[in-house]
């Protein structure tokens, strides 16, 4: 009843569990499949933290080097790859369950990207979600330009691996659906709407800046689901919805509006993996009431191509609702 399709690969149910420490770890994520999560996409491999460890694990080696006459090296030929201890444990995930593992991957250089997506296909995963959560600063900055420069890298790694590429991206782009459809046009396979963006805060009687773990809510899932509902039907790669997806409710109206499925990570954090059991019973108990055989029978049946109202996820929408006073403070 809630069989599904993501990448191309098989999903007993729209639920993935996103990138997070609670998929850092092989018996959570044993754990998280035994509670119902379809998929999950591992804690990211950050580029900039491998770089760091290995730089740190180079000093801690060196401080033994040369320390008397006979000796060379301690360590002459110690293989510093702080990426292998990732790429054995993505190995060791797929041993342990039977649900797809996604490979998240966050890089900066282009020469990185290939190497590491190349190196976690080879380690098991069964696709790879490129996370590009950035920021571009700097006013010699040409948005277009940076943009294609990411486009290209996806097309690189496509080129690179035989399994499936998705890409998480922000809202921060100049034209969300222009970006997009050049993601579908280079052959991606799908794409998540959107980063759970780290917001800066600051104290201010210490006068310093802070750094907060901020779980979201369905407050937060507005622009996921005015952007999914945009999307569907103009593009042919799987959209899913991330950020303040939290309950069974906020599943089917990102379905309704076209989503092949959705991540989730802060409800089970604030809930427990109980969560994903409780978001299903109310999908299925909702699709049992409506007559609904499976999901492809309503997936996107309000989406924009598929409504009456086309100006439903546009700003219009937003004026006449003002000028009718139909909203809420």
């Amino acid at each position: 009843m809630l069989k599904t399709k993501y990448l191309g690969l098989d999903l007993r149910s729209p639920i993935v569990v996103g990138a997070s420490e609670m998929t850092a770890n092989v018996e959570k994520i044993k754990r998280l499949e035994d509670h119902g999560a379809a998929a999950i996409v591992t804690k990211s491999l950050f580029e900039e933290e491998i770089l760091l460890k290995n730089n740190k694990w180079r000093e801690e080696l060196a401080q033994y080097d040369y320390i008397d006459a006979e000796m060379g090296q301690l360590f002459p030929n110690a293989d510093i790859d702080a990426a292998k201890e990732h790429l054995y444990w993505i190995n060791k995930t797929k041993e342990a369950v039977s649900i797809p593992v996604i490979a998240s991957l966050n890089c900066v250089n282009r020469e990185a990207w290939l190497e590491y997506a190349k190196e976690l296909e080879e380690a098991g995963a069964d696709a790879i979600e490129a996370n590009m959560y950035s920021y571009s600063f700097g006013v010699t900055k040409n948005p277009a330009e940076i943009e294609d420069k990411r486009v290209n890298i996806l097309k690189e790694i496509k080129k690179t691996v035989n399994i499936p590429v998705s890409v998480k991206i922000s809202p921060h782009y100049t034209s969300i659906f222009t970006f997009v459809n050049l993601l579908d046009q280079a052959g991606i396979d799908g794409v998540i709407l959107f980063h759970r963006l780290f917001n800066p805060d600051i104290d201010i009687e210490k006068e310093v800046e802070l750094a907060r773990f901020q779980l979201t809510d369905s407050s937060r899932n507005g622009s996921s689901l005015r952007w999914i509902g945009l999307l569907s039907g103009k593009v042919g790669m799987d959209l899913v919805a991330n950020t303040g997806v939290e309950t069974g409710q906020d599943l089917i109206k990102m379905l309704l509006a076209g989503a092949t499925g959705v991540q989730v990570v802060s409800t089970i954090y604030r809930n427990g993996m109980e969560q994903i059991g409780v978001m299903e019973k109310e999908l299925t108990d909702w699709m049992e009431r409506k007559e609904y055989a499976s999901l492809e029978d309503f997936r996107g049946k309000l989406s924009k191509v598929n409504i009456n109202n086309p100006w439903a996820y546009e700003r219009t929408q937003y004026i006449k609702m003002l000028l009718k006073g139909e909203y809420e403070v």
